[in-house]
C-alpha cells in the first residue's frame, strides 16, 4: 500500500500512468485469459484486423519491438488466428492478417474488453470521462507531449551474445 498523501501522488504524474497502466493491463489479461488469449494477442490481432499492416508498422502501433512480434506472429500463425504474406510492393516485408477465427477471437475478446472498460470508466461521471479521454489523447497523440516514445540514452544494454 502507498503511504503517501494524495498530494504527493497526485505529484507523481509517471506513477499515477505507470500503475493505471499496470492495473488496466492484469485486469485484461484475467479477462482475455479465459477466452485462451494473452493481451499482447488481442493488442495485436485488433490492430492487424482493422489494417492492412506491415509487420513492422503493426510491432509500432502495439508498442512491440521487432523481436517480440516476430514472436508473437509465430504464435498467433500456429494458433491459425493470423497470416503473414509478402507485401505486393516489397517481397521483404510481411503483411500481416487476422484470419477468420482470429476475427471471431478479437470479436469475442473485444465484448470482454468493452465490459471491463465499462466497469473502470465507470466509477466517473460522463463528464470525467470525456475529460480524461480527451486529456489523454491530447497527450499521447499528434504531436502531444508524449507521443513519441524517446529512446532511453541510459537504458542499461544487453550484452551481445547473452
Amino acid at each position: 500500500m502507498d503511504a503517501r498523501s494524495d498530494d504527493e501522488i497526485r505529484a507523481d504524474l509517471s506513477y499515477l500512468f505507470d500503475k493505471a497502466s499496470q492495473a488496466l493491463a492484469a485486469r485484461m489479461g484475467t479477462v482475455l485469459g479465459e477466452l485462451g488469449m494473452t493481451v499482447r494477442d488481442y493488442c495485436v490481432l485488433a490492430k492487424a484486423g482493422a489494417h492492412e499492416l506491415t509487420q513492422g508498422e503493426l510491432a509500432e502501433m502495439a508498442l512491440l519491438d521487432k523481436t517480440t512480434m516476430v514472436v508473437t506472429c509465430d504464435h498467433l500463425e500456429k494458433a491459425g488466428l493470423a497470416q503473414r504474406t509478402p507485401s505486393p510492393a516489397d517481397r521483404r516485408v510481411r503483411i500481416v492478417r487476422t484470419t477468420e477465427a482470429g476475427d471471431e477471437a478479437v470479436a469475442k475478446a473485444r465484448d470482454v474488453i468493452d465490459d471491463l472498460y465499462g466497469e473502470v470508466l465507470g466509477v466517473l461521471t460522463p463528464e470525467q470521462r470525456t475529460v480524461l479521454l480527451d486529456a489523454l489523447m491530447k497527450l499521447v497523440t499528434h504531436g502531444g507531449p508524449l507521443s513519441a516514445v524517446e529512446p532511453n540514452p541510459h537504458a542499461p544494454r544487453r550484452k551481445r551474445g547473452a
